[in-house]
C-alpha cells in the first residue's frame, strides 16, 4: 500500500499527544525522533532515570504515515481541534512503495560476535557453519545482538563460561544470552523476564536453536544460586537488583552486569562491591559491561 509522510516539529510538552491525536484521526503511524538531530545540539536518549534530560527530546521530529488516499489535512485539523492547538506547519511527501519484508531483512544480516559465535537471521545461511551460529530473528522482544550491551555480554560468555556451568539470564528478552550459553555448553540454563512476550519469545527461539532452557516470570523463579548470572538491563534497575542478583550468586560464581553507560559504571559497582570483586570487563560505543566474582560471605 502506497503511504504519504507528514512532518513537522513539535517541543515535547505536546508531542506525545500530537501523536495520539493523529493515530486517532487516521494515521497509520507515527514516529518521533530528536528535530536536532545531526547538529552539535543533538541530544542522546538512553531511557535512564539518572541520565540527563529525561526520556524525550525538547524538540520531536514527528514522521507521521497516511495512506496515499487519506483526507490528511483534515486529520491534521481534527487533530488540532482535539488538542485545542493551531494546526502545525508542515511537509508532506510521497513514500515509495516497497517490498518492507525485503527491505527488513535487508538490514539484518548475519553477526560475527567472536570468531567462533555469530547471530544469524533465519533467512540467512551461516558464514561460518562450523562455528556456534544462534538463529534470531528481529522481533518484539529486545536482544538479537545488534546492541552493543548483548555484544559485551555474548564476549563474555565465549570467553569465560565453563562447560557444565549454571546460568541464570536475568531481563532475557529474547532469550539471546541463555540460548548462546546453552550452545557455548552450559548446563542447566534459565531466563527470566517482567514481560510476559518476553518470556514467549524466548521459549520459541530456544526451541528453534534446539536447546533445552527453563523460561519463567520474575515473580515466578525458582529458588536456588548458580554459577554464573548474567543481567543486560539498565543501570537503574541494576542498582535496585543488586541484593536479589546477588542472592542467586553462589560463593566463587560470576556476575556480568550491561546496559549501563560509562558514565553510570561507579554507581553501578558501588552497588554490587559487598558481594563481588568487579572490574570493567569491556566498553563498546559509550556503554559498559562489569563482571566478576561473588566473594565469600563476611562472617
Amino acid at each position: 500500500m502506497p503511504f504519504v509522510a507528514l512532518r513537522f516539529d513539535a517541543p515535547a510538552a505536546t508531542a506525545e499527544a500530537w501523536s495520539d491525536a493523529l493515530l486517532a484521526a487516521g494515521a497509520a503511524s507515527v514516529d518521533a525522533a530528536d528535530a536536532n538531530a545531526g547538529t552539535d545540539r543533538e541530544t542522546p536518549r538512553y531511557g535512564e532515570p539518572d541520565h540527563p534530560g529525561g526520556d524525550i527530546w525538547a524538540l520531536c521530529r514527528l514522521t507521521v504515515l497516511f495512506a496515499a488516499d487519506a483526507d490528511v489535512e483534515r486529520s491534521v485539523r481534527d487533530a488540532a481541534a482535539a488538542l485545542g492547538l493551531a494546526a502545525p506547519g508542515y511537509t508532506l511527501e510521497a513514500v515509495a512503495e516497497q517490498d518492507w519484508v525485503r527491505l527488513t531483512q535487508a538490514q539484518f544480516r548475519p553477526m560475527r560476535i567472536t570468531d567462533r559465535l555469530w547471530v544469524v537471521p533465519s533467512w540467512c545461511e551461516p558464514v561460518d557453519p562450523r562455528a556456534i551460529n544462534l538463529e534470531l530473528d528481529p522481533g518484539l522482544a529486545f536482544g538479537t545482538g545488534s546492541h552493543p550491551t548483548t555484544r559485551l555480554c555474548l564476549r563474555w560468555l565465549a570467553a569465560h563460561l565453563a562447560p557444565g556451568q549454571s546460568v541464570l539470564d536475568y531481563g532475557c528478552g529474547s532469550g539471546i544470552l541463555a540460548i548462546a550459553a546453552a550452545k557455548l555448553g552450559a548446563g542447566r540454563v534459565t531466563g527470566t523476564d517482567v514481560d510476559p512476550q518476553a518470556i514467549e519469545a524466548s521459549r520459541a527461539n530456544a526451541a528453534r536453536n534446539g536447546v533445552i532452557g527453563e523460561f519463567a516470570l520474575a515473580d515466578a523463579l525458582a529458588p536456588g544460586q548458580v554459577d554464573v548470572v548474567v543481567a543486560n538491563i539498565l543501570a537503574n534497575p541494576l542498582r535496585l537488583l543488586a541484593p536479589a542478583l546477588a542472592a542467586r550468586v553462589r560463593h566463587g560464581g560470576a556476575i556480568v552486569l550491561s546496559g549501563i553507560l560509562e558514565a553510570q559504571a561507579a554507581s553501578v559497582h558501588g552497588a554490587y562491591r559487598r558481594w563481588f570483586k568487579l572490574d570493567a570487563w569491556g566498553t563498546e560505543d559509550g556503554w559498559v559491561a562489569l563482571a566478576g566474582w561473588r566473594r565469600p560471605d563476611r562472617g
